[in-house]
């Protein structure tokens, strides 16, 4: 049953979770995981938790690209911030996530003199770089593959411009690694996936297909309002009932079989597969995109030399194990006992996509 009229309409809900509780009678306890920041946010503001089955769990998985940034490659971009003819631009959710001191980060850099600057699209830090001639401009490219094309096109707009001031420090990661690591990793205990819409806009729902094909296990593309959600949840409930893992397309109003081939192509023309450090997953081989040899003068990793610092982690931050969704925000020891959004100590809590700062918003 596809699901592509119906999926802002409420009454339709209860129905739904009908069928979720038959199937989950069925099998006993169900744990799904989603991986998508912009999900964990979704299902914590509507409340999809409190109205599921008590059997039925959902855990946040790594969908969160500025909490899977290691603390020493924070560190390194505040030093990096520092520099007096270096200028930072990043999305807004980066200015605020400390390194491996508490409070430290590009918001109070900025705040003792570090050129900071908050953008909302990578095509801005190209103008920003043209106005300031005499400044070298570093974008942070953080995401997925989601923003990957973006980035990949100020770089060669960069290049086509001959901008010899511009550069980007290349932290985008690739998603279907890390939730190969995540499946492969001793106290995994997921029973499906709840795969992210934005993700497979870009990879196509066929980007998915190693779920069911190589650890036998379903996954749904879902999309974001919470009758998308729900929805999911019942394809994959009924899925694990049947003992028939498949990969299933709810998103079909967003998401094709193959992607989007224009941005597949601009990715594969500036980037290629690397090797990635994640917070909580540690190296994970071609989990990350590093910029082509051709593309080099504008690849900041190259250009200034930079070396992430020895890995040190805030004290009782708890971050990297609710990441990998072995442990709920609840569950830390911080969460709500000196760390909130006004005053975050991990990324966590920080990010508008964290499961922290979804679960203190929402009160789950």
């Amino acid at each position: 049953m596809l699901y592509d009229t119906w999926f802002k309409n409420p009454k339709d809900v209860p129905v739904l979770l009908e069928k979720i509780k038959k199937y989950s009678d069925k099998t006993g306890s169900i744990r799904l995981m989603e991986i998508c920041g912009t999900h964990t946010m979704a299902i914590a503001r509507s409340g999809i938790r409190s109205i599921l089955p008590e059997n039925v769990h959902l855990l946040s998985g790594p969908g969160c690209p500025v909490c899977v940034t290691p603390s020493n490659v924070i560190d390194m971009i505040l030093s990096l911030s520092q520099e007096p003819n270096i200028r930072i631009t990043t999305y807004g959710d980066l200015l605020r996530v400390p390194g491996s001191t508490r409070g430290d980060s590009l918001l109070s850099r900025r705040s003792t003199g570090g050129k900071v600057e908050s953008v909302y699209s990578p095509t801005e830090t190209v103008r920003i770089a043209e106005e300031h001639p005499e400044t070298e401009v570093i974008f942070l490219g953080v995401g997925f593959e989601t923003t990957a094309p973006g980035t990949a096109a100020c770089i060669l707009d960069a290049a086509s411009r001959g901008l010899k001031n511009f550069s980007v420090l290349c932290l985008l990661k690739r998603t279907e690694p890390a939730i190969r690591s995540l499946i492969e990793s001793d106290d995994f205990a997921v029973n499906g996936f709840i795969c992210p819409g934005h993700v497979a806009a870009i990879i196509g729902a066929n980007g998915f297909s190693f779920l069911p094909d190589d650890y036998r296990l379903p996954g749904v593309v879902a999309g974001f309002e919470p009758a998308d959600l729900v929805y999911s949840i019942l394809e994959l409930s009924e899925m694990i009932a049947n003992r028939a893992p498949a990969l299933k397309n709810e998103y079909i109003r967003l998401v094709r079989q193959k992607g989007n081939p224009a941005a597949l192509a601009l990715m594969a023309k500036v980037f290629c597969p690397a090797g990635s450090d994640w917070r909580g997953l540690g190296y994970i081989p071609d989990s990350g995109y590093a910029i082509r040899e051709e593309y080099a003068q504008w690849d900041a990793v190259r250009k200034f030399s930079l070396i992430p610092p020895k890995v040190k982690e805030i004290p009782g931050c708890r971050c990297a194990q609710i990441i990998r969704g072995v442990m709920r925000p609840q569950e830390c020891p911080l969460f709500r006992r000196g760390c909130s959004p006004d005053n975050p100590v991990g990324p966590c809590m920080v990010s508008g996509e964290g499961s922290c700062s979804a679960a203190y918003q929402y009160g789950e």
